[in-house]
């Protein structure tokens, strides 16, 4: 009889242990910090992005979740090409980047760097925030993270030390710096430059130095980083490709949450992402461009093309549009082409 009571009461023990498990496992999976990384810090609309996400998430969990940043991809020694894989392994528990950075690892993400694809706003926020935006998170998922939200680090033109681009002639035998994507020593080979592969903490000392001639980045990068004080006196308005951002969360850490805060962990990235977007943009979309008389007052050229100049680099960079169309996806192209026809 005592070994059945006791048997009894082993089982109706391990019943109620199998039910207040789950609810303490939750509790104790909490990290006191998440690495959060980033390629640029605060000073840069895409840091101020990562900060936003960081406290609204604490404000809202109370400070549960806790987030730090990691600016200049600290989590692994700068490199910004390695940034999806230790996302995805858990080095890295949650990001704000960019999708050229992660272009090697999701071929899909090169959609964006397809040359003279958006030819503005509109047509950028068409595509994330549709169909094809969807299509893209899901690929994220996946590929082994949770993405929740768009961020954009903005058009990318160029800058160098030696002339004012105007057309592909201009460009030729230039030592450009680009970013580790093979799409972009595509683009800038076919328009006669020397595209050179480097991190971004290794380029602005070339530009001091001489070694390398240019770059491209959008111009709140280039205002932040005070690349005019590193010889880059000729800017071209160019608009040739938009760098999106993408808020994510490494699969793991996600899963750890309650459903509620994962919630709420989604609803910050949301909300950050529409004013990192705005902060991307300002001094951008306003008719007189403020920021470019910011640029220019500090004794730099900017050139504005017309639209046949604009239109011999579409021309030029049109083979490498091409080919990429079919490596990225030809239906995915074709949607996102769809979609910024239909505009508004």
């Amino acid at each position: 009889m005592k070994l059945r009571t006791f048997l009894t009461s082993a089982v109706a023990a391990a019943a109620a242990l199998a039910f207040t498990a789950p609810a303490a496992l939750a509790q104790t999976a909490y990290k006191s910090e998440y690495r959060m990384s980033l390629v640029l810090g605060t000073a840069f609309p895409w840091g101020k992005g990562g900060e936003l996400w960081a406290n609204k998430v604490r404000e809202r969990t109370n400070g549960r979740i806790n987030i730090k940043l990691y600016p200049g991809v600290s989590l692994i020694q700068g490199d910004q090409t390695r940034e999806f894989s230790a996302l995805r392994q858990g080095v890295i528990d949650m990001a704000v980047g960019s999708t050229i950075n992660w272009s090697p690892q999701v071929k899909q993400l090169n959609l964006f760097s397809l040359p003279f694809l958006f030819p503005d706003y509109a047509a950028v926020d068409a595509v994330t925030q549709g169909d094809v935006g969807k299509q893209i998170f899901a690929t994220l998922d996946k590929a082994g993270v949770v993405p929740l939200a768009w961020g954009e680090n903005g058009y990318r033109e160029i800058s160098n030390s030696k002339v004012a681009i105007k057309s592909p002639a201009d460009l030729k035998g230039l030592k450009i710096r680009v970013v580790g994507s093979p799409l972009f020593l595509d683009t800038f080979t076919a328009l006669g430059a020397n595209p050179t592969q480097m991190s971004w903490a290794d380029a602005q000392p070339a530009f001091a130095s001489g070694a390398v001639d240019g770059q491209e980045n959008p111009i709140a990068v280039y205002q932040a980083a005070k690349l005019h004080t590193v010889a880059q006196k000729h800017i071209t308005m160019w608009g040739y490709v938009n760098d999106p951002l993408v808020f994510v969360v490494n699969k793991d850490i996600w899963n750890s949450w309650t459903p509620a805060d994962r919630e709420i962990v989604k609803q910050a990235a949301i909300d950050a992402g529409k004013e990192e977007i705005a902060i991307a943009r300002k001094g951008m979309v306003e008719a007189d461009k403020p920021l470019l008389k910011e640029i220019a007052a500090n004794g730099v050229t900017v050139t504005q093309l017309s639209a046949a100049e604009r239109e011999a680099f579409v021309k030029a960079t049109r083979p490498v549009y091409d080919k990429w169309k079919n490596q990225i996806g030809a239906d995915l192209v074709t949607a996102a082409e769809k979609a910024i026809a239909a505009r508004k």
